[in-house]
């Protein structure tokens, strides 16, 4: 099969955020299918950056700075090499690929990354991270989210900080301007990278639309995302990419692709 045709045209929704989408897109169409952006979930200041400031200026006593997520990685060091360098003796950690490539720009490199599975329970698996017994931890993240990595690394016997250097926020959308997605025939799947934009999605298609969008298959990244969509009422068990990378997430696209089409036949 020629190579730049095994999506086969199929119809693919990204609702990665806006100015983090494109690359896949352009993946998608590259491997013969057609890539809709709309982004489902927004990146935003944080409403206050004191905390931010106040960490920032005593960084180098901490052993290890975890990130989160590219956003983590984008918008902390944004923030902390617009004032001054990142310490040397500071220990990075990362909980996906994605965001361990997201520091190379700012020349870093992680220290820590999970081999395959890319979350928190994954990162602390690792063995450097068993004993944390006076370790001092930052972690930089966005507002909200789960309470395990910290927990966990406090059990162990580290002191850790969370640091909010973004905010995410559902985008205001008119919902009527949308449904034309959600008509039968239209899309053949959505990705979804996150438990946020999977919510944010639902809602941002309003009650009108709802029925509609849980009969078109989702692309997800893990079991989190795929209970939500059950307990959304989705039709279809959702397919699941290995991870949140642009590869991982197209060669899921690609096998689906193969599936699909041969129903169709």
């Amino acid at each position: 099969m020629n190579k730049a045709a095994e999506l086969h045209g199929l119809r693919v929704l990204v609702t990665r955020p806006a100015g983090q989408a494109e690359r896949l897109c352009k993946l998608i169409d590259a491997a013969g299918g057609e890539a809709f952006c709309l982004p489902a979930i927004d990146i935003l200041d944080p409403v206050d950056s004191y905390h931010l400031e106040s960490v920032v200026a005593t960084l180098a006593n901490y052993d290890l700075a975890v990130f989160i997520s590219v956003n983590a990685v984008t918008r902390g060091l944004d923030f902390i090499t617009g004032r001054g360098e990142w310490p040397a003796n500071i220990r990075i950690a990362t909980v996906g690929a994605r965001s361990a490539e997201a520091l190379t720009p700012y020349g870093l490199t992680a220290d820590l990354v999970p081999a395959h599975h890319f979350n928190s329970e994954a990162l602390l698996a690792l063995d450097e991270l068993q004993d944390m017994s006076g370790k001092r931890v930052v972690i930089f993240r966005g507002n909200g989210g789960r309470e395990y990595l910290h927990d966990t690394l406090v059990e162990r016997g580290a002191e850790v900080d969370y640091v909010e250097v973004y905010r995410r926020a559902c985008p205001v959308v008119d919902p009527q301007e949308i449904m034309p997605y959600w008509q039968p025939g239209v899309l053949d799947i959505i990705t979804i990278t996150s438990n946020e934009t999977l919510q944010n999605l639902f809602d941002m298609a309003g009650i009108e639309a709802q029925p509609l969008l849980r009969e078109i298959p989702l692309l997800v990244i893990g079991e989190r995302q795929a209970a939500l969509a059950r307990q959304l009422g989705f039709r279809n068990e959702p397919l699941r990419a290995e991870h949140a990378s642009d590869a991982a997430i197209l060669e899921a696209l690609k096998k689906y692709a193969r599936t699909h089409f041969a129903r169709a036949r």
